[in-house]
């Protein structure tokens, strides 16, 4: 086996490692938990659309900002409760919808300072709920 197809060959054998990892990960997840990656997934997306935007790859740009938004659209949002969240879950699908529009717009105009924002928003929320999940367990 030659240098090029031996690397070629470690490289996809990693990258199924690492999803067997993530995939592992969810599976034995609490709903907290999976809360807590769909948060972790989208502020990543954001973060590498910037570094994306950066460089100039606009089409990558576009794809972590797409990945982003379906996080936030089919993760955060789908996951909301109105009957049980009550005002709550009203507050926080009107926060997701904005975090989604924003997206948009730093996708269209290539603006970092709409993605900063995202990020602060997302990060906030996130970061307070990392902090109830241990007490709403005991830990």
């Amino acid at each position: 086996m030659t240098a090029a197809r031996g690397g070629a060959a470690y490289a996809r054998g990693a990258g199924a490692y690492a999803r067997v990892g993530v995939e592992s990960g969810v599976m034995s997840a609490s709903p907290h938990q999976l809360i807590v990656m769909l948060f972790d997934g989208a502020l990543a997306s954001i973060r590498a659309a910037k570094l994306h935007m950066d460089n100039g790859n606009y089409q990558e740009k576009g794809k972590s900002i797409s990945k982003a938004l379906d996080i936030v659209n089919n993760g955060l949002r789908a996951v909301l409760d109105g009957e049980k969240g009550g005002e709550i879950a009203e507050n926080l699908d009107a926060l997701y919808d904005y975090v989604a529009r924003i997206l948009l717009q730093a996708n269209l105009h290539n603006d970092q300072q709409r993605l900063d924002e995202a990020i602060r928003l997302l990060d906030d929320i996130g970061s307070a709920w990392r902090e109830v999940g241990p007490q709403a367990h005991g830990n």
